[in-house]
């Protein structure tokens, strides 16, 4: 039984350390998805994404969180394992066994239910940050909450293609500012970035767009292609767009 409970502490401290460097990682700017992502994939050492491990090792403070993880997830997959191993071999017969096995899937059953909690996690998150913010010195916002990413806007990639309503315009032609949609920036297909791009910036296939706007229009943007029906679509977008900015004036004037 103790080999047992040396598997559940290796678990919680296992879901305890992901957490951390989660927000650590959240505080050096990654979005929360994928400082998570990044996180559980150094400490379980699967590895992670090419892209977004430039991101990672190009930054210094990112690049000290993600190996301490991956020392302390070495050390702590063999420990469970290992645990795990000797539960089962010291039991003393089938009995104790099934006995055994009930608890694993209903301990760790409880485990990931607290992991996937979002109150557990709202709260653990926010004095793990605090904690952060008071003791280490790691200086950079987090852009997701400032943002508001976790609300109906998104920061979103975009690769264009030749058939997209996008493709071979210039933005000032687009007026995506009309449809509340912001383009952050433009990383053509031979590597070269332009950011906050102007008016007579062309959008050209094979352009891959960071755009930031709410989720369902830019799910909606994405999809455009061109011809009559995407410029239809352009101009419900913009309608739409007015109606929210008058309902936030009519509740401006009203707050006032």
């Amino acid at each position: 039984m103790a080999a047992l409970i040396s598997l559940f502490v290796v678990v919680v401290l296992s879901l305890v350390v992901t957490r951390v460097a989660t927000v650590a990682l959240t505080l050096t700017g990654l979005s929360r998805e994928v400082a998570r992502f990044q996180a559980r994939s150094a400490f379980s050492g699967v590895g992670f994404t090419t892209s977004e491990a430039e991101f990672v090792v190009n930054h210094p403070v990112r690049r000290r969180i993600i190996l301490l993880l991956m020392l302390l997830g070495n050390a702590g997959f063999v420990s469970a394992i290992a645990s795990l191993i000797l539960s089962f071999l010291t039991a003393a017969g089938p009995r104790e066994v099934a006995a055994r096995l009930l608890i694993l899937v209903l301990g760790l059953g409880a485990l990931w239910a607290l992991a996937r909690s979002r109150l557990v996690d709202r709260y653990i998150g926010r004095a793990i940050g605090w904690a952060l913010r008071r003791w280490t010195h790691i200086e950079a916002r987090d852009y997701a909450s400032l943002l508001d990413l976790h609300g109906d806007y998104r920061v979103v990639e975009h690769e264009v293609g030749p058939g997209d309503w996008l493709a071979g315009k210039t933005l000032a032609d687009l007026k995506l500012r009309e449809e509340g949609v912001l383009v952050l920036g433009i990383r053509r297909r031979d590597g070269t970035y332009i950011g906050a791009p102007r008016g007579w910036t062309e959008i050209r296939p094979g352009d891959t767009l960071i755009i930031y706007g709410r989720a369902g229009l830019l799910e909606e943007l994405c999809r455009r292609r061109a011809g009559p029906a995407g410029d239809r679509a352009h101009l419900q977008a913009v309608a739409e767009q007015e109606r929210i900015l008058e309902r936030e004036r009519l509740e401006d004037s009203f707050s006032r």
